[in-house]
């Protein structure tokens, strides 16, 4: 349900503002913003279960209120470019090579293919017909699904996803915790219960990942998956993934520990 989230705690500090500049320049050209409201369509929805299942269908329409000013765009995005404006510092040769790629083709394609599938997988039947997809190019031993899987293992996508999905609930829990919706339950107990999904969310993770490769890098020439992949390999395309999930990280880690908080206290029948 939180497997769009990551979680990574980024210090306060000043910024030089060469960092801050190329960051908002690359989370420009990486269509950051247009990726956080696809996230927050995610999110809502993910909402909408916790209103189900957890709370038992309290909070009425102020739920998805409560939840529209916890997925805030503008918010989000400015966590986003500060966290990412402090992986980034100096790092600035390697910035460069990573504007370079994403101002230019292939990578300005690629940025726009991998958001257009993000929001075409939130409607099921679209999720159903990747997921067929990937099933196809399985039986028919297709090689674009052999580079798709090294491209998953090189920006190491499966693992990173699935530790910061595991984060993201565990701050989860802090949220509810902090309610006091889990009274006498300890950080530690907390813990184990988010270790315990571990093999669920991993396996959650691959059935949603190659139908979203698939998708997002269909219809790209092998020629320019296989510029991605090289660029992906590279020290400035290594750091650039890592600088990526690191500030979402801090964005949904965020997120997720308000909506806990707010989920509780609607549990217990507190006015927010």
């Amino acid at each position: 349900m939180l497997r769009a989230f990551f979680t990574a705690l980024v210090l306060a500090v000043p910024i030089p503002a060469m960092a801050q500049e190329t960051a908002r320049a690359l989370s420009d050209a990486m269509m950051i913003p247009e990726i956080v409201a696809v996230m927050r369509e995610e999110g809502l929805e993910s909402g909408a279960m916790i209103q189900d299942e957890l709370m038992g269908g309290r909070g009425g329409d102020r739920w998805p209120q409560m939840l529209e000013r916890i997925y805030d765009v503008d918010r989000a995005r400015q966590e986003f470019d500060e966290a990412f404006a402090k992986e980034l510092e100096g790092q600035d040769a390697l910035a460069s090579e990573m504007l370079a790629f994403m101002t230019t083709e292939p990578g300005r394609d690629i940025v726009r293919l991998e958001i257009e599938a993000r929001r075409a997988l939130i409607d099921d039947a679209a999720e159903d017909a990747a997921k067929l997809r990937v099933q196809e190019m399985t039986e028919q031993s297709d090689p674009r699904l052999d580079v798709l899987r090294q491209f998953a293992e090189v920006n190491q996508l499966v693992e990173m996803n699935v530790a910061g999905a595991l984060n993201t609930n565990l701050a989860f829990y802090e949220g509810l915790a902090k309610s006091g919706a889990l009274p006498g339950l300890t950080q530690e107990q907390m813990l184990d219960d988010v270790r315990a999904q571990e093999p669920t969310i991993r396996a959650e993770t691959e059935d949603w990942l190659y139908p979203y490769l698939a998708l997002a890098y269909g219809p790209l020439p092998d020629t320019d998956l296989d510029s991605y992949l090289a660029f992906s390999e590279s020290e400035a395309g290594q750091r650039l993934n890592g600088a990526v999930f690191a500030a979402f990280d801090q964005v949904f880690a965020r997120i997720s520990r308000d909506v806990g908080e707010a989920a509780g206290m609607f549990m217990q029948g507190e006015d927010i």
